[in-house]
């Protein structure tokens, strides 16, 4: 695993590197560079390619690893041939795995991502979580354990039944709980109830909302206390208790957003770490320190080589 730099690393619990539990999708991503999004029948030859270990959960996870915490992924992989490549990523990166689905022999969901070489837009398709429903195990002390041995909690709402587990047991053990909210799902609501923060991309839209204020307000009205709303390279909008305004997302060459927001939560979820208590202040200047680390990401192609850059 790289060695964390000094500028990107922040402070730990007490002196110590914080524990992260990253719950949600894992898929194996094809990334190539291209020129430009091919039409119909239309064959292109790409600049470059990664592949790699993908998925908004697990992107954050490796963010976290990379400033120096210890992440944890709660997820689905099985035992497929592709499978096996995606832990072996993720091991590499310092990213422990526990595998809901370690018996599954299907092929993980293979995301498939066309990056602009001019402009850093990419087109994504991916099969995602569907056909591939996910519980914690039926023994409660497994899930209480699990929740205890991590200082923050995690979750993209992709694998929606065992994402509202995992929140309410690390709700009710005293962790603080964090939503990737990249789109509207079903059950989102029910998730709500138990997220301390929810940082929201602007095409998550919950019902009755067109605004990011609109956003914001809903989900003080359904319990979450602190939230924000990104736009890409706009501020982020944000409001807590008594508290609100705008973060800058520092301007950079922009070369690739994929996994620009997964990096964002990554590195939010290290800086909350630091925090036994959130105001205002401290908020927003996790957000700031995180949209630093995920406008770095932006700077290279695909979703790996920010982790080694000078």
């Amino acid at each position: 695993m790289p060695r964390p730099e000094e500028a990107l690393v922040g402070t730990g619990p007490v002196g110590r590197r914080p524990a992260g539990l990253f719950v949600g999708l894992c898929t194996l991503d094809v990334i190539q560079l291209v020129d430009h999004v091919p039409g119909p029948d239309e064959k292109l030859t790409a600049r470059d390619q990664v592949v790699a270990a993908g998925g908004p959960a697990t992107g954050a996870a490796v963010a976290f690893g990379r400033l120096g915490g210890l992440p944890r992924l709660l997820t689905g992989l099985g035992s497929h041939p592709l499978a096996l490549g995606v832990r072996a990523d993720l091991d590499a990166l310092g990213v422990r795995v526990a595998d809901l689905a370690a018996g599954r022999v299907e092929p993980p969901a293979v995301s498939s991502v066309l990056v602009t070489a001019s402009t850093g837009e990419r087109a994504v398709a991916s099969t995602n979580a569907t056909g591939h429903r996910l519980r914690a195990p039926a023994d409660p002390e497994w899930l209480v354990e699990l929740v205890e041995s991590c200082d923050i909690a995690e979750s993209d709402g992709h694998h929606m039944d065992l994402a509202v587990d995992v929140a309410h047991a690390a709700r009710s053990a005293g962790r603080r709980t964090v939503l990737d909210a990249g789109s509207w799902k079903d059950g989102t609501e029910r998730l709500l109830a138990s997220t301390d923060v929810a940082v929201c991309s602007a095409d998550f839209h919950p019902p009755g909302t067109a605004t990011p204020a609109e956003t914001l307000e809903f989900l003080r009205d359904h319990g979450v206390t602190w939230a924000a709303v990104t736009g890409g390279g706009a501020p982020i909008v944000w409001a807590g208790p008594g508290a609100g305004g705008l973060v800058g997302v520092p301007e950079t060459r922009v070369v690739d957003t994929l996994g620009a927001g997964d990096v964002l939560h990554g590195a939010l979820a290290y800086h909350l770490s630091a925090h036994d208590r959130l105001d205002g202040p401290s908020f927003a200047d996790a957000l700031a320190r995180a949209a630093a680390v995920a406008s770095r990401a932006c700077a290279s192609f695909g979703t790996r080589a920010w982790l080694t850059a000078g």
